[in-house]
């Protein structure tokens, strides 16, 4: 097996300066999930300059938030190694800061513009999603975020393309596609929360079946990483995944009972 040879992480180079496949592969997940959201934001009577305007604020901040909720996680490395904090180039960023970072940022963004913020979480809860589903493909390129170790028999058994088993092949062994795992629930939970729109569910509840969608999947798939975030013999991500999971059921249950979510998705006033 030793001349199964890894993907090169960098995709070309310009002017002495590496591009790397992770950053192209992010930044076309972002580029389409703005397309979508910027479509969708047309439709549903959002500014065409909405979305784009949000993303300058958002996408910096969402890195900063993924890197501090990385850093609080691994304090005992970085209390030593402070002049590593800002080296993101290294890895080290977590998605659950960076959704918490993004909310924060939409909610006080929309609260500024006067636009509903349930309204603009909604319309871009798909775009999210297929941003993640598109971004586990950088994952797979730096062969990171992957499972235990199984056999080459075990992915053959899975009839994954070859590519997929060879990038799997890291140093001498061979680990569990998890970052194919969550990819393919996020393409799924993108379709889901298409067809939800045309249900015409309530205010808030077509982003809330995201963060729904999106915890179940990751609660199993974290079970099976060996990169795991810890709180003590806790996954941290699991931890998260259950809490967002009972938020929302409750969300949508007081949003409804309380009047809050008279409003539907495809209201013209909405």
């Amino acid at each position: 097996m030793g001349d199964i040879k890894p993907i090169d992480p960098i995709a070309f180079s310009l002017g002495g300066i590496d591009v790397r496949w992770y950053g192209v592969i992010i930044g076309t997940g972002l580029i389409l999930a703005l397309i979508l959201a910027i479509r969708e934001g047309n439709r549903r009577g959002l500014d065409k300059d909405d979305f784009p305007d949000l993303m300058l604020w958002a996408i910096p901040i969402a890195i900063i938030s993924a890197r501090i909720y990385y850093v609080i996680f691994e304090w005992d490395y970085y209390s030593s190694h402070l002049s590593d904090i800002p080296k993101i180039w290294h890895g080290g960023i977590a998605i659950h800061g960076a959704l918490i970072g993004s909310i924060i940022t939409t909610y006080i963004f929309t609260k500024n513009k006067n636009i509903s913020f349930w309204k603009m979480a909604d319309i871009a809860a798909p775009s999210i999603i297929l941003g993640q589903a598109i971004g586990r493909w950088g994952n797979f390129i730096n062969q990171e975020a992957h499972g235990r170790e199984v056999s080459r028999a075990f992915l053959e058994s899975l009839h994954l393309p070859e590519f997929i088993i060879n990038q799997m092949y890291i140093d001498g062994v061979y680990y569990h596609p998890t970052f194919l795992y969550e990819s393919l629930w996020n393409i799924i939970g993108f379709i889901l929360l298409l067809l939800l729109r045309k249900v015409n569910l309530r205010s808030g509840e077509i982003f809330l079946s995201y963060i729904i969608w999106y915890s179940i999947g990751r609660f199993f798939i974290e079970g099976m990483r060996t990169d795991s975030l810890m709180i003590g013999n806790f996954r941290m991500a699991q931890l998260i995944s259950l809490a967002l999971v009972a938020f929302a059921v409750i969300a949508i249950a007081y949003r409804r009972k309380s009047g809050l979510a008279k409003k539907h998705y495809l209201d013209t006033d909405y």
